[in-house]
């Protein structure tokens, strides 16, 4: 067995202590998309018809602005965690799992970034 205690054998092979707060934050995520996307799919039955200038009029409101914006910032990050995960287990690779998950990273904030700038824009200056 050894000179040193049970405790000293597996010292530093356990859980390094954050994955419980990325567990939560993923659930917290996952809740907060179906309130989010549950809101967002009866604002669009309530519209009278889908045409352009209908869902502009609807997207200039702040009740609509402020909602589908954390709508957008919680399903990318949402998707960055789980993505993330799926990463973490199966590229064992070191330095290709450090490179996908920066890859990972960049696209996500890229996309939301490019979701968030479109629904400020139709918002702010409506129909270009």
């Amino acid at each position: 067995m050894g000179n040193g205690s049970q405790l000293g054998a597996v010292r530093g092979l356990g859980s390094s202590g954050h994955g419980a707060d990325h567990w939560l934050k993923q659930r917290t995520t996952a809740v907060g998309n179906l309130l989010l996307m549950t809101w967002f799919l009866f604002s669009l039955l309530r519209l009278p018809n889908y045409e352009h200038a209908t869902l502009v009029m609807w997207l200039q409101s702040p009740l609509a602005v402020v909602p589908l914006a954390l709508l957008v910032i919680s399903v990318f990050s949402h998707l960055r965690m789980g993505l993330q995960v799926i990463i973490e287990d199966y590229v064992h690779d070191e330095g290709l799992k450090f490179a996908a998950i920066i890859a990972l990273t960049f696209f996500t904030f890229g996309v939301a970034g490019t979701a968030l700038f479109a629904i400020a824009k139709t918002a702010f200056a409506g129909a270009a």
